[in-house]
């Protein structure tokens, strides 16, 4: 057993245990969103990062899972838990003509296509109001008034997910994804069906994302086509994800999972409360002016983070894991 594998081990040991030591839902509901994000940062990470095919339709993905599961309970009265398989497979079928289609493109055509995808997912979503119920959105009432059971079940779902990436990134078909991400034609011209194994990837990073989907309409009661099929809530998130955490890495995204919902709730509840309990304690105009601006500066902190880490760290924390620590041990030294 490798040591990377070792303290993958030793954290979801951890985190296995964070429920029994600390029961507040707050950091539970924190923790069940940055699981969800490894499930969709790690299949993100398999079309892009492995396969070189840069996606930003993940949100089509991921609606079409949500509204997969809420449909089924909503129209037809079956438990949205059974939908959450069964999300998988309608993104999968999402997947494959958008793939037969689109692969014929390549580079930035093909992320422009599902940018449209995107966006044709979400109109459709917001116009067919007899099935959909348009901008209304679907309700359903959650299954369990307590989180933890949600917070094993994403839990579970994003182990299952890594050990389905690094598995497939082991076998054949890993070797062949990654053929195509460093030169397609050459890939093409030693015998490999670029177009086959490239539908594989969508398929397999469509269906977790789905699988995603059909989780998050359990857990939260409630969507709409603005929610899950938002491009920068959702597609541009999974990007991010994969960036800050490590393109092309196994255990990238779900680092990068947990320091996006960190910053994240650090600008939303405005440093996790503390600049606005000075605003309000101190009567500073100028600190309740700020406080008032970071809890809506998000995208802002994203879009810092995002520059600092491509600037000093390419590879992402994971992918230049070696250079931060021996950065550490240079400042330890002087």
């Amino acid at each position: 057993m490798d040591r990377s594998t070792q303290i993958a081990l030793g954290v979801l040991g951890l985190l296995a245990c964070f429920p029994l030591v600390v029961e507040n839902d707050y950091y539970l509901h924190l923790l069940i969103l940055a699981f969800m994000w490894v499930v969709i940062g790690t299949a993100w990470n398999l079309i892009a990062g492995y396969t070189g095919q840069v996606s930003f339709g993940d949100a089509a993905f991921f609606g079409m899972g949500a509204y997969t599961a809420g449909l089924l309970e909503y129209h037809m009265g079956i438990s949205a838990w059974w939908g959450v398989p069964l999300a998988g497979v309608t993104a999968t079928l999402l997947a494959l003509p958008f793939g037969w289609i689109c692969f014929r493109l390549r580079g930035a055509y093909f992320a422009l296509a599902t940018l449209a995808l995107n966006e044709v997912m979400r109109h459709t979503a917001t116009i067919w109001e007899d099935f959909t119920d348009g901008m209304v959105g679907i309700m359903i009432l959650q299954t369990f008034e307590s989180k933890l059971p949600y917070y094993y079940i994403v839990l579970g779902l994003a182990v299952v997910t890594i050990v389905i990436i690094e598995l497939v990134m082991k076998s054949k078909w890993g070797y062949y994804f990654l053929s195509i991400r460093e030169d397609q034609d050459t890939a093409e011209s030693i015998g490999i069906n670029t177009t086959t194994y490239k539908m594989i990837s969508l398929t397999i990073a469509a269906a977790l994302t789905g699988i995603a989907g059909g989780f998050y309409m359990n857990y939260m009661g409630f969507i709409d086509p603005e929610v899950v099929f938002s491009l920068h809530d959702i597609s541009i998130m999974a990007i991010l994800v994969g960036i800050v955490g490590g393109v092309g890495t196994v255990y990238g995204p779900a680092v990068g999972a947990f320091v996006m919902v960190v910053v994240q709730e650090l600008f939303r509840t405005g440093g996790f409360g503390v600049v606005t309990s000075l605003a309000e304690s101190s009567g500073s105009e100028i600190l309740t002016t700020f406080a008032l601006y970071m809890t809506k500066a998000h995208v802002l902190g994203f879009g810092i983070l995002v520059v600092v880490v491509i600037r000093y760290l390419p590879n992402g924390i994971v992918g230049d894991w070696d250079r931060i620590t021996a950065l550490w041990r240079r400042g330890q030294q002087s």
